[in-house]
């Protein structure tokens, strides 16, 4: 289930690629899938183990062309020199983070002059619905520390010198999913939530071209992720 759209963020063979914060690794296996050259970086070890696995299976069924490493750092001190990458992607990272401006900041330094970077984040008011229905929703280790509005992660990504292009919302079926989930708690499993899972499951293995079309006009309505691109300006 990828959030950002790589018809729009461009990928192609032996571009750099960070993949930053990339949890399960979706967005770097599309990337290598791509034929560029992916960093996917993360603090979580057991995440890695899985990115590393699944990046040998695609090495080994033929489906990357570029290199790929699974690298445990933070992304609040980078270790990358200045402009490593050609594209960086931020997906569901920032709103775990405190310190969420020091890792833009670090993500555009270390992102070359004309690269582009992609930011997704829960998107305002669905996730405000969230907040209000489910307080161990996101008061947990490691879970959503603030919410974002448009204009102010617009603006945040302008202070680390990126200029952002354009915007879209994604994953519109997913918003119920996860209301429903809060209202029953997130540790309760009714059986309405399970039979939404099962459909969110069936969705994203079979990719019915009506359910796609019905999300695709839901998303500026319902999406619940926001996603910015943005350019770095220079060469």
């Amino acid at each position: 289930m990828l959030t950002v759209h790589f018809g729009r963020f461009r990928v192609g063979p032996g571009d750099r690629v960070l993949d930053l914060g990339c949890g399960g690794g979706r967005h770097a296996f599309e990337a290598g899938k791509r034929g560029a050259n992916v960093v996917a970086l993360d603090v979580n070890s057991a995440d890695l183990k899985d990115v590393r696995d699944m990046f040998q299976a695609l090495a080994d069924a033929g489906d990357t062309a570029g290199a790929t490493l699974a690298l445990r750092a933070s992304g609040l001190a980078l270790p990358f020199p200045d402009g490593s990458f050609d594209r960086v992607i931020a997906a569901e990272i920032l709103e775990h983070v405190p310190g969420d401006q020091a890792m833009i900041t670090e993500a555009a330094r270390v992102l070359k002059p004309g690269g582009m970077i992609a930011v997704t984040v829960p998107r305002w008011w669905p996730e405000r619905i969230c907040w209000a229905l489910s307080d161990s929703y996101h008061q947990v280790e490691g879970g959503h520390v603030r919410i974002y509005r448009r204009n102010g992660l617009i603006r945040q990504l302008r202070a680390a010198g990126l200029e952002p292009v354009r915007t879209h919302h994604a994953h519109a079926l997913h918003s119920p999913y996860w209301w429903l989930k809060c209202a029953a708690g997130p540790e309760n499993d009714t059986a309405v939530v399970r039979l939404y899972h099962q459909f969110l499951c069936w969705d994203i293995m079979r990719g019915p071209k009506l359910v796609r079309l019905l999300e695709r006009m839901l998303n500026p309505f319902l999406g619940k992720s926001l996603v910015i691109y943005a350019r770095k300006p220079g060469s």
